[in-house]
C-alpha cells in the first residue's frame, strides 16, 4: 500500500511519533480519530503476547470508527521497531505486526533489509527514522519506503544538525516520502517543515501533555512548565545520544550539567521494555525524554483539543504566507 494513498486520510501532515512508554491503545486511537497518523513502540507492550491484544483493540475500533464517520475515516497508525541487536523481541514483534497488516512500520536503531521485507511482504509501508544523510543513504539501500528525519532538538534519540541541512542533504536525490521530527509543536512549525521539503511532521512531545499518555502527571505538568533551555542533549542513560528533562535528571540525584558520557554498549532495549527493575535500568523509569519544541505547550488538553489547535494555526499560517506572496 502506497504511503501516499495512505495519508490521504489525513487531517493534518502529521505522524503522532512513537514515545517509549507513553504511548499506549489510548493515544494511538486518539491520535488517528483526530485526524493524524498514531503510533506506539512495540516494546510498550509488555509483556510480548500483549502486542497482539493492543493490535486488535486498535484495529477494531479504527474500523468502527470508520464505519460511522465514513466522512471522517480514522488516520492509519504505525508500530515503531527497535532494530538494534539488543532487542530480543524483535522477531516476535515483527511477526505480529505482519498478522495485523499494520499499515505503517518504523524502524530505528539500524536499517535491516529483512525486516524492510517482511513490512512489503502484505504491502505495508516501511519508514526508518535517521539523523545524518549517510544513514538516510543505508535506509534506503536496505528497502525503505521513506525517512524520517530526526534533526537537532528533537525528544528521544535526536540528532545534531540543523533541519535545514538534513532535509536539503536528503532532498538533493530522494523524492520519496520525507517526514521531519525536530522542535515542531504549533501549525506554523508543520507549515515550515513543508516549505523546507519534508512532506509530513512528526511530532512527539507536545502528545506528552495530553489526557490520553500514559506519562505521569509530574511529568506533563513539567513540560507544561519547561522550555528549550531545560532539556539536556546526553548518551548517558542509553549509550545513544537523547534529550531529556534537566528537572528529571536533577530530580534523580544528578547534575544534569556535569552527566559523565554513556556506552553504547549499555543498550538493551528489550531487557529495558520487560520491566527490569534492576538499578541499570532505573533511567527508563526515572528520567524523562523530551525535545526542545516544548515552550509551546502550555497545558494538559486532550488529544482532539490539541489537533484542533494544530490544525488552526497551520490554516492560519497557510493563509499569512499566501497573503505575503501576493
Amino acid at each position: 500500500m502506497a504511503l501516499p494513498r495512505l495519508l490521504d486520510r489525513l487531517r493534518l501532515p502529521v505522524i503522532g511519533a512513537p514515545l517509549f512508554v507513553i504511548s499506549n491503545p489510548d493515544l494511538v486511537i486518539a491520535q488517528c480519530k483526530a485526524g493524524i497518523v498514531g503510533s506506539f513502540p512495540a516494546l510498550n507492550a509488555r509483556p510480548e503476547s500483549m502486542l497482539d491484544e493492543w493490535l486488535h483493540r486498535i484495529t477494531e475500533e479504527l474500523a468502527a470508527w470508520d464505519a460511522a464517520h465514513p466522512e471522517q475515516p480514522a488516520a492509519p497508525f504505525a508500530v515503531n521497531q527497535i532494530v538494534h541487536r539488543s532487542n530480543s523481541r524483535l522477531e516476535h514483534d515483527l511477526a505480529t505486526c505482519v498478522k495485523w497488516k499494520v499499515p505503517i512500520s518504523i524502524t530505528s536503531l539500524g536499517a535491516r533489509e529483512e525486516v524492510n521485507q517482511a513490512v512489503h511482504s502484505y504491502g505495508g509501508v516501511a519508514l526508518h527514522d535517521i539523523i545524518n544523510n549517510r544513514f538516510a543513504h543505508k535506509a534506503i539501500e536496505k528497502g525503505a519506503d521513506g525517512l524520517i528525519a530526526v534533526a537537532a532538538g528533537a525528544g528521544g534519540h535526536a540528532g545534531t544538525q540543523s533541519p535545514f541541512a538534513l532535509v536539503q542533504e536528503i532532498r538533493d536525490w530522494f523524492q520519496g516520502p520525507l517526514a521531519l521530527s525536530g522542535s515542531i509543536a504549533t501549525g506554523r512549525s508543520i507549515l515550515a517543515a513543508m516549505a523546507m521539503g519534508a512532506d509530513l511532521a512528526y511530532i512527539g512531545s507536545a502528545f506528552i501533555a495530553t489526557v490520553e499518555a500514559n506519562a505521569a502527571e509530574a511529568y506533563k505538568q513539567m513540560i507544561v512548565e519547561s522550555g528549550a533551555e531545560d532539556i539536556v542533549y546526553t548518551n548517558y542513560f542509553t549509550g545513544v545520544h537523547g534529550n531529556y528533562l534537566k528537572p528529571s535528571v536533577a530530580k534523580s540525584g544528578l547534575d544534569p550539567e556535569h552527566l559523565p558520557q554513556g556506552e553504547a554498549t549499555n543498550m538493551n532495549f528489550g531487557a529495558a521494555a520487560g520491566g527490569a527493575e534492576k538499578d541499570e535500568y532505573k533511567a527508563w523509569r526515572d528520567i524523562w525524554g523530551c525535545g526542545q519544541g516544548i515552550g509551546a505547550v502550555h497545558d494538559v488538553a486532550p488529544v482532539a483539543e490539541l489537533v484542533a489547535r494544530l490544525e488552526a494555526e497551520y490554516r492560519a499560517a497557510c493563509a499569512e504566507m499566501a497573503g505575503r506572496l501576493r
